[in-house]
């Protein structure tokens, strides 16, 4: 499984979220590979999942990955929540497909 943390430009936000997660994976068990890409560099990249905040949700409609939309970037209960929601999810899509 490949998530990817976006922000608009640099990688400020988007390393700040893949922290979080990686660190949500390793207390969930979860294996998963976390890239921090800004939007630019994200284009055209595959990803199954991306995690970014959600002033980001109109460069976002287009995509195929499952999105997942942060209010506030330093919750650390939201971003666990969303995200373990979104992958549980997925894994179930794959197990049922």
């Amino acid at each position: 499984m490949r998530i990817a943390t976006l922000c608009g430009m640099g990688f400020g936000t988007s390393m700040m979220l893949k922290l979080f997660i990686d660190d949500i994976l390793k207390a969930e068990g979860i294996k998963a590979e976390v890239i921090p890409w800004d939007l630019g560099t994200f284009k055209g990249q595959q990803a199954d999942i991306i995690v970014a905040a959600m002033d980001m949700e109109m460069h976002l409609r287009s995509t195929t990955a499952r999105v997942v939309l942060i209010r506030n970037l330093v919750d650390k209960a939201e971003i666990r929540t969303k995200v373990v929601a979104a992958i549980r999810e997925l894994q179930g899509a794959a197990g049922s497909a």
